[in-house]
């Protein structure tokens, strides 16, 4: 059940951490989900409830591990975000073998050693989530987090709305809008007739066949079947969602079978290549009751969907799939495609830290997901599945939980063998000069030690037998945005023992989530490429090639920070100067330049097709006033020694940036000079 109106009956600070050590990692077996108080009843086997619907849980001590050797490494503190007061203390350190050791509160563990196939995103789908004419939100939202699945039906348009209101053509022109633009995006289309009809929670006067006759219901499959014809491009036809509940299927269970194998049997002689999903069950899969109902209906009837599919609101996709296996094994029904999980996540779950053990536990079920959307109304048709919010003047600002599925985004190559533990799962890929971990886990806190194992099977990562490690948090921000995206917490080059070092994470939020990156030593922030945005200190505003230009000579601006590539940029080091770099535009492919090579004040910074030139190298000169992040340089362009200068210290979202005479380093105002660069 995807949106809140549908449930309008009874439906419902650590002060220091350590962050390496050798200690062996523990696995326990994953502890499954409970519904939290006043939601329906799931079949499965429960975790404890959602700390929102009840009591919070007692923070567990987070206490830093022994350090034990002279050469220990202490990376600088790392604020918790922009302007934040709070520090992280990290340490670290490798612990001699033998001697006793602070362990984690929890450990998980991942080896290198044992590679999967590339990963394919499955979870990365959503109900909903767009505009009702696909306008919005921007492109960029769903290429980041390399978008698989749409699920939608034109539901709340209109209350009543849908052919049995006699409201079919919005519904359907909005559904035909986003199916062209989720095609245009790469992402597969699951179609919800059950929307179209007008079943979308609201009291409807109709369902099909009701009285025995099916005209009407044969009529409007009509209609629906020639309009997706139309638009020439294929769907998954979800013939009816959760049936098995009266929110949606008011009506006797055989009435229910009865519009499945009609409906089945006319989308095979109409379109036979396209995929069936089904049933859309409002719980999971069970050893009795309705699902294996419909499971012997679909076997004796030769109607078996191309895709079996169920929701989880909240539950555990392993051990959903287990039970699908058994019941569809033990009656001799193949199932050669993933399973679909085509809504995960109840409302009090739509967070990093359980997002992102979503993630992981859809990664090892095999099965693909599409994450739930529990808004209503207008909102149910925006905010990308409500990962986004609206800032005052309407521009999308993402969620934490949005940047999960952007570094999940982001993880290539192989996948990598996990071992979860009680409460956390991972996901964690390998490719060449890089190895990416997402970790997963809500409804608790403490340490977690995450092992890191053979990294001697990865490619072009060790040098040494040293990593560089960067670790990340991302935060939930109570649902705000956090248009920052990650906050670096441990950013060192770490020694290996036995081709392994373990990274300790302070998990001391339970709604948050974490982040692992490693890369080669060499690639220390000091010299080596790095992607990042630049945010001004004086108006926390990010560095924009503005309206995503594409133009030479395009004066760059201040923006209010979004997720877009048009404020994120490549930093490449040049050759033998130390500290200096070409900073390219992601978005646009240009270089940031100082226009018509000038040494004067006042002129403008623009981007400009990549040349080499010294107007287009700037070097990061680190500032040293008090309160100034480890983060935190002037931009000095190499040709004319001046700096990156938001013009006239402007606050103001749209002031130009040009170059100006650089302030002392150690001038803590104003800030117009200074840039926070959070992925160096």
């Amino acid at each position: 059940m995807p949106w809140s109106n549908r449930f309008n009956s009874t439906l419902p600070n650590c002060s220091e951490s350590a962050w390496f050590n050798d200690e062996p990692s523990s696995a326990r077996a994953v502890r499954a989900r409970t519904p939290p108080p006043g939601d329906r009843p799931q079949v499965t086997p429960a975790r404890p409830a959602h700390p929102r619907t009840g009591p919070r849980p007692v923070l567990r001590t987070l206490t830093p591990i022994t350090l034990l050797k002279e050469s220990i490494v202490h990376p600088k503190s790392r604020g918790r975000g922009r302007g934040a007061a709070a520090l992280l203390a990290i340490t670290a350190s490798l612990l001699t073998p033998g001697l006793p050791a602070q362990a984690a509160d929890e450990s998980i563990s991942v080896d290198f050693s044992v590679a999967g196939g590339s990963p394919t995103y499955r979870a990365s789908g959503w109900i909903y989530g767009m505009t009702e004419d696909a306008s919005g939100p921007a492109d960029n939202f769903y290429r980041d987090v390399k978008f698989r699945y749409m699920r939608a039906g034109g539901a709340q348009l209109d209350s009543p709305g849908g052919w049995v209101s006699g409201k079919y053509d919005r519904r359907w022109n909005a559904t035909r809008a986003q199916l062209l633009r989720t095609r245009s995006l790469g992402g597969e289309f699951v179609l919800l007739s059950h929307d179209l009809w007008g079943a979308d929670g609201y009291p409807i006067s109709r369902f099909p066949g009701d009285n025995g006759n099916w005209t009407d219901y044969d009529n409007f499959l009509t209609r629906l079947f020639n309009d997706v014809r139309a638009t020439g491009v294929p769907v998954q036809w979800d013939i009816w969602n959760e049936p098995n509940i009266t929110t949606f299927w008011n009506r006797p269970q055989s009435q229910y079978f009865e519009l499945w194998r009609r409906t089945y049997q006319r989308i095979r002689a109409e379109f036979p290549t396209q995929l069936i999903v089904g049933p859309s069950l409002a719980g999971v899969p069970a050893t009795s009751g309705w699902w294996t109902q419909y499971l012997d209906f679909v076997r004796s009837t030769n109607t078996v969907p191309d895709i079996i599919s169920w929701h989880a609101l909240p539950s555990d996709p392993v051990a959903n799939v287990a039970t699908a296996n058994s019941t569809l094994d033990s009656r001799g029904i193949p199932h050669p495609r993933p399973y679909q999980i085509n809504e995960y996540g109840a409302s009090n779950e739509q967070n990093p830290g359980d997002g992102s053990w979503y993630i992981a536990r859809l990664e090892r079920a095999g099965a693909d997901g599409l994450r739930a959307n529990w808004a209503s109304a207008g909102n149910l048709h925006n905010d990308l599945g409500n990962l986004l919010v609206r800032d005052s003047s309407g521009r999308h600002q993402p969620k934490g939980e949005w940047w999960v599925y952007r570094f999940y985004g982001s993880q290539t190559g192989r996948i990598a063998s996990v071992t979860p533990s009680a409460s956390y799962d991972a996901f964690a890929t390998k490719a060449p000069g890089e190895a990416k971990v997402l970790v997963g886990g809500g409804r608790t806190t403490g340490n977690i030690g995450v092992r890191l194992l053979r990294l001697d099977t990865t490619e072009g990562l060790v040098v040494d037998n040293k990593v560089r490690v960067l670790a990340q948090r991302i935060p939930y921000n109570n649902g705000g945005a956090v248009p920052g995206g990650p906050v670096t917490a441990l950013d060192t080059v770490v020694t290996l023992s036995g081709n392994a070092t373990t990274v300790n994470l302070p998990h001391s939020n339970v709604d948050d989530s974490f982040t692992i990156t490693l890369l080669p030593p060499t690639d220390t922030g000091g010299g080596g490429s790095f992607q990042s945005t630049a945010v001004a200190q004086h108006s926390q505003q990010c560095l924009t090639n503005p309206n995503r230009s594409t133009s030479d000579g395009t004066q760059q601006q201040q923006l209010t920070c979004g997720s877009g590539d048009e404020q994120r940029w490549n930093f490449s080091p040049v050759a033998g100067v130390a500290d200096t770099y070409t900073v390219a535009n992601q978005q646009s492919g240009k270089c940031l330049d100082v226009n018509g090579v000038s040494t004067a004040d006042g002129a403008a910074i623009i981007q400009w097709a990549c040349n080499g030139g010294t107007n287009q190298q700037f070097t990061l000169r680190k500032v040293t006033y008090t309160g100034s992040d480890a983060k935190d340089y002037q931009l000095v362009a190499r040709h004319s020694g001046k700096c990156v200068d938001v013009s006239n210290v402007s606050t103001t979202p749209g002031a130009a940036v040009h170059q100006w005479t650089c302030n002392p380093v150690g001038q803590g105002s104003p800030l117009n000079q200074t840039w926070r660069l959070s992925g160096r």
